[in-house]
């Protein structure tokens, strides 16, 4: 079964943050790295905007997941945006004080960080300041590294053994939206920080 999904919010303030209480997922990654496609393969449905554009994303946008028969969402998604594009980039740091940080560091209701990285491009500084933020704040994350069916399976394996070596503490999960490999891996690592959240909550797979 497909899981229903709705827009709820677009936040370029910390005061404009829905207070919902579902356990919240957040992706993160640099502009290009395929978040929006990574969103949409896995919820069935165009729900984020793909572009060809880096840095089209300017806010954190918060969108409601919920199971068919499921009377209220049970999870919210949060699309960030992206970094590492020059000018847009520069942009985009100077507002992450703002709003970005104090989402990543005070959200009492963020339960997973997935930190997206491109498999077929050398690991990035930008990529290692991100893991590096989310390993002092203390935050669960994993890294999704994106694009893997552009590699045949002996350039993965040295990609993947690259992003180890340079990342030895992280789990790292490698994803395809065009083929959906790795989608079913993912939604277990998303149902598992959920039901760490809220442990009463039955977390069904959301799809066939």
């Amino acid at each position: 079964m497909r899981v229903l999904t709705r827009f709820l919010a677009a936040a370029t303030d910390a005061a404009q943050f829905p207070a919902t209480g579902l356990p919240e997922i957040a992706f993160l990654g640099r502009s290009n790295v395929g978040k929006s496609s990574v969103i949409n393969s896995l919820v069935g449905t165009k729900l984020a905007r793909t572009s060809s554009t880096p840095g089209r994303t300017r806010s954190i946008n918060f969108f409601e997941i919920r199971w068919p028969g499921k009377p209220r969402p049970e999870l919210i998604f949060t699309d960030l945006p992206g970094y590492g594009y020059a000018k847009i980039s520069r942009e985009i740091s100077q507002e992450w004080p703002k709003f970005i940080e104090p989402y990543l560091h005070e959200r009492t209701t963020l339960a997973l960080c997935l930190a997206l990285v491109d498999v077929n491009v050398p690991p990035q500084q930008s990529d290692r300041q991100l893991l590096q933020l989310l390993s002092a704040s203390g935050r669960e994350f994993l890294v999704v590294a994106t694009k893997s069916d552009r590699l045949s399976n002996n350039q993965l394996n040295q990609a993947m053994r690259a992003l180890a070596e340079g990342n030895p503490s992280a789990r790292i999960l490698p994803f395809s939206a065009k083929t959906g490999s790795g989608r079913e891996e993912l939604w277990k690592h998303i149902r598992q920080a959920a039901h760490q959240a809220r442990p009463e909550t039955e977390w069904p797979a959301p799809l066939d």
